[in-house]
């Protein structure tokens, strides 16, 4: 099961978070630190692979990708694959890619509902349901399309709400 996502950047702000198993807010800025703690301090020709017992308790392990100025980091225990978990961060990647046209942190701070979705389309409840960033990109284009229209539905009619300055 996937305990968590984060997206964090070099200087160790995350960006997106999640958990899921439940976490006390203090207890996840611990673990963030730790995370990151751990992270900055690697060498960039090591494996990505990290034994995080330490930081999440026994049998979890986490996998990085570190792209540009962003840390990719899925946390998970021993029911997982560690290449399918680096397998699944790919996917994550593309898809963003994808949907901002080259990803960057500002894309990610300012668009964190279609971050969300994202994550959500590909992974629910710990569990990983879709590995096809084709799949995904259809289902947030979807979702995207929805909100575009339910913004334009008025529950007002125009006459009432002209006659009370709406």
């Amino acid at each position: 099961m996937i305990r968590a996502v984060i997206v964090m950047n070099t200087q160790g702000k995350p960006r997106l978070l999640k958990f899921y198993d439940f976490q006390p807010p203090e207890k996840q800025k611990e673990l963030i630190r730790s995370v990151f703690a751990v992270l900055s301090g690697r060498p960039d020709n090591v494996s990505n692979f990290v034994e995080a017992d330490a930081i999440f308790g026994p049998g979890t392990r986490l996998v990085y990708k570190h792209l540009a100025t962003l840390y990719f980091i899925f946390v998970f225990d021993n029911s997982e694959n560690e290449l399918a978990m680096l397998d699944l961060i790919q996917v994550f990647v593309e898809t963003m890619d994808r949907c901002f046209k080259n990803v960057c942190e500002l894309d990610i701070v300012f668009n964190f509902n279609k971050m969300h979705a994202i994550v959500d389309e590909i992974i629910f409840g710990g569990q990983v349901l879709e590995t096809s960033s084709e799949q995904v990109m259809k289902a947030v284009e979807e979702i995207s399309r929805l909100e575009k229209s339910s913004n334009s539905i008025s529950f007002v009619p125009k006459a009432v709400s002209g006659r009370f300055g709406r």
